[in-house]
């Protein structure tokens, strides 16, 4: 497994981020981190899994889609010694750009032209619903855009899937719904050991698996978010699992430990 940074984006942080903290509060939670209490910084980290026989990424990244500080995925893949074109399956968690785009470049090429697409039956089945996108507040349609503008050209070949099946020898899909209808978690497992790629169930993990119940303002179920979050990160402290988050610091894995009121996260310090 190999973990591939694509960047970071930095900018102020939105009023109502999260929604159940003040800004007060949670700009306190930023400085207990060492983080700058006046913006938010935000890395992606896809995962690349070699089963022996073939090669699967995890997410996408932006491709050139998102800010000139994004978009290193590719790069970074080949500096760690793998060709993009090898690149057999790429399994999507859910549809948020920062997951999706990396799939298609500004100008509209493939990126893994020999990959098949794998993507959620249950996200599939919402975003791409014209009644639906139809029906969308004026806000969330831009979103519903980028979806179609990636998944359009290549429907008729994206290989849809449910949760609680092995997508390719030894990765199995998570149910994690909450942060999207489809949102979907990663087991990669070979032997006894194993390693939970949460997706996008915690934003931050030192911010978010310690205050478990904050409400994201992504997450568009709070309540099924929270729900599925504890449930994984229980999971993950129980059975002392290897965890991978999109949104942790690189490389963004490590460990969760359990805590009267919420779970710490440990960081991974072996390479």
């Amino acid at each position: 497994m190999t973990q591939l940074h694509d960047g970071t984006t930095r900018g102020p942080i939105p009023d109502g981020f999260v929604r159940n903290v003040s800004k007060e509060d949670f700009q306190e939670a930023l400085g207990a981190i060492f983080m700058p209490t006046d913006q938010w910084s935000n890395t992606f980290t896809p995962l690349v899994v070699n089963n022996g026989s073939r090669l699967v990424l995890i997410d996408s990244g932006f491709s050139n889609n998102g800010a000139p500080t994004t978009g290193n995925l590719v790069a970074n893949m080949r500096a760690a010694g793998i060709d993009p074109n090898a690149i057999n399956t790429v399994v999507i968690s859910h549809f948020h750009p920062d997951h999706i785009n990396g799939l298609r470049t500004k100008e509209g090429a493939a990126v893994y032209p020999n990959a098949e697409i794998m993507v959620p039956a249950a996200e599939w089945a919402f975003w791409m619903d014209d009644a639906r996108m139809s029906a969308a507040p004026d806000a969330m349609k831009p979103l519903f855009n980028v979806i179609r503008r990636v998944f359009a050209p290549m429907a008729k070949d994206v290989k849809q899937y449910e949760w609680g099946k092995e997508l390719v020898p030894g990765i199995t899909a998570v149910d994690a719904k909450g942060h999207t209808p489809g949102h979907t978690a990663i087991t990669i497992a070979s032997g006894n050991a194993r390693l939970l790629y949460v997706a996008d169930t915690t934003n931050n993990p030192l911010l978010f698996a310690r205050n478990p119940e904050w409400r994201l303002m992504f997450d568009m179920d709070g309540d099924q978010a929270i729900a599925t979050r504890k449930r994984l990160l229980d999971m993950a402290a129980a059975d002392r699992i290897q965890v991978s988050f999109y949104h942790a610091i690189f490389p963004a894995t490590g460990f969760i430990s359990k805590t009267a009121s919420g779970y710490d996260f440990v960081p991974a310090f072996w390479s």
